[in-house]
């Protein structure tokens, strides 16, 4: 394979020019200040901590990732290369020949050859969704920098948030549940008592899942078959047939892919799933086709929400809907469970008229029984962070409890303000006995910026779309999707669209990313092809990035 030129900053050269005055002024400054019984090993431990960081600073400031969104092919190859053959030799030579000898090395790469070879081999080959307002593939959100900040704190630190034990063994627990806390509050969802950090929307659709799975069978068991628990403690087969439940649906309108993944990880199966939209609005939930579900014999069924549809971003139901939804579910037993991955955060946008229409597409959510969302999306903290919200702790305990461990029971914690509040460990209301300290991020990011900018930041992912969205209707090469009549301020931050011409549109994605200037994701709708763009990083610059887009969109 031919040796491919590296940007200047990212030359190994250029590297270990850096990292040696850095690590000869890091030894200095440690010698300095730190007590001489830390040890040696201690010092060298705080110094790659330092360097580490140091390095990371550089990588992100000392180049413009919107000139090179994602990689080029040539940079793919050549890091391919070198991860599938591990170089043996203690020095490693960016931009050789990789050596043709597969398998681990034994004798493993001093510290710093091995960070060279990560910044000079694999770093190329990564795309900038981190770094770029101009990532708008797959609803990716961006870091922001306090939210980069505390997650090396977290690395660092490594906290295995599991079990609550403030007052011996770590707050973490305790920033767990005020920033989530935090975040009940920035979306108005004060009703929702159980909480916790996943790993993103799809653990947390099947914790909705789960919940609704025990919520709705357990509600159909006779008296005397309460006393041995529902699906969590027999299983769903023995709770099934105790309840007379012959089958458990879940009632949805175009619902994301990971619904029916959860509906299978749960024991209901992928069938159970049922799409009940309308055909012309097929993102809409039609309420006399759940009925008429609902009033099935012998079956139980969880109602999921789409707040926020991938391929439109529009919403399943208003604040007049959620009413009658949540009417029927209690006159039905049913429980409902919102999907709002990055939808449910149009909740936290400024009070102010020109969001009226998602603030009527997002009112009455709070009368669902459970809550899916996401943070590395719009919240644009580090992957991997999700958020569920559930209306009722006990279901949760009943199904993620581990059981005969009483010295991991709920602790009442004091705080010195006086006030006692229950925080439940968290190996006990979600997937996870092992957990990164996720809530970190979190609790820094609304810390730092507050309501009040939070809302600002996601305002300007909401004006972005909009003026793309405007910018493609009044384009006489593209149309928008799904219906360019509807109003631009239903837009939330997702703009779908196609070429009119079919032959370029059938190349469009590919001529679009191939700029490297954005990116964009490719879709399908009503059996054509299509173009998704996401707005949700932090850095938008409205201006900015919408003459990008028009620059890369009129070029084609």
């Amino acid at each position: 394979m031919a040796s491919t030129p590296l940007p200047d900053h990212m030359q190994p050269t250029y590297v270990d020019e850096i990292l040696q005055p850095l690590e000869s002024r890091i030894s200095e400054l440690l010698d300095e200040f730190c007590p001489a019984n830390e040890g040696t090993e201690r010092l060298n431990d705080v110094k790659k901590l330092v360097v580490n960081y140091t390095v990371l600073q550089i990588l992100t400031q000392t180049f413009d990732p919107n000139l090179c969104v994602t990689p080029r092919p040539e940079d793919l190859a050549h890091a391919e290369a070198w991860v599938e053959n591990y170089c043996r030799d203690s020095s490693i030579n960016s931009g050789g020949e990789p050596p043709q000898n597969l398998g681990f090395a034994g004798d493993g790469k001093e510290f710093y050859s091995t960070l060279t070879h990560i910044l000079a081999d694999i770093v190329p080959a990564l795309n900038s969704q981190a770094l770029s307002s101009r990532y708008y593939g797959f609803v990716t959100g961006g870091v922001h920098p306090v939210a980069q900040a505390a997650d090396n704190v977290v690395t660092a630190l490594d906290q295995n948030v599991q079990v609550h034990m403030p007052s011996t063994h770590s707050i973490s627990t305790v920033v767990e549940h005020h920033a989530l806390s935090m975040l009940r509050s920035l979306l108005d969802l004060d009703g929702f008592h159980g909480k916790t950090f996943t790993t993103g929307a799809t653990a947390s659709n099947i914790m909705g899942l789960a919940c609704g799975r025990e919520a709705v069978i357990s509600a159909r068991l006779p008296e005397y078959a309460k006393k041995s628990g529902g699906v969590g403690e027999v299983g769903l087969l023995a709770a099934c047939m105790a309840a007379g439940v012959k089958e458990v649906q879940v009632l949805t309108s175009k619902g994301h892919s990971s619904l029916y993944k959860a509906a299978s990880v749960v024991g209901l199966g992928r069938a159970a799933v049922k799409d009940l939209g309308f055909a012309d609005a097929p993102w809409v939930l039609d309420l006399k086709a759940v009925e008429r579900e609902l009033k099935r014999e012998d079956v139980a069924n969880i109602i999921v929400v789409s707040a926020g549809e991938v391929n439109t971003g529009q919403f399943g139901t208003t604040g007049e809907t959620m009413k009658e939804l949540r009417q029927l579910a209690d006159r039905y037993k049913a429980w409902v469970h919102v999907d709002g991955a990055f939808g449910i955060f149009a909740r936290a946008l400024p009070k102010t008229e020109r969001f009226a229409k998602l603030f009527e597409r997002t009112a009455g959510l709070e009368l669902a029984d459970s809550i899916a969302a996401d943070g590395h999306k719009l919240l644009n903290v580090p992957y991997d962070n999700g958020i569920f919200f559930c209306s009722s702790p006990e279901v949760m305990s009943h199904v993620f409890q581990n059981p005969n461990a009483a010295y991991l029971a709920p602790v009442a914690s004091m705080s010195r303000s006086g006030t006692t509040t229950e925080i439940h460990s968290p190996l006990h209301v979600g997937l996870e006995n092992s957990r990164r300290f996720r809530a970190l991020p979190v609790y820094a990011l609304l810390v730092h910026l507050g309501r009040d900018k939070m809302g600002e930041m996601l305002a300007r992912m909401v004006d972005l779309a909009r003026r793309i969205a405007a910018f493609i209707r009044d384009s006489d090469k593209y149309d928008l999707l799904p219906d360019e009549t509807a109003g631009i301020e239903c837009t939330h931050i997702i703009v779908l669209f196609r070429a009119k011409n079919p032959d370029l549109n059938e190349v469009l994605v590919g001529k679009i990313n191939e700029t490297r200037r954005m990116y964009v994701s490719p879709t399908k709708w009503n059996g054509e092809n299509a173009v998704r763009i996401a707005v949700g990083s932090w850095r938008v610059d409205v201006e900015e990035d919408l003459a990008a887009v028009k620059l890369v969109l009129n070029s084609l």
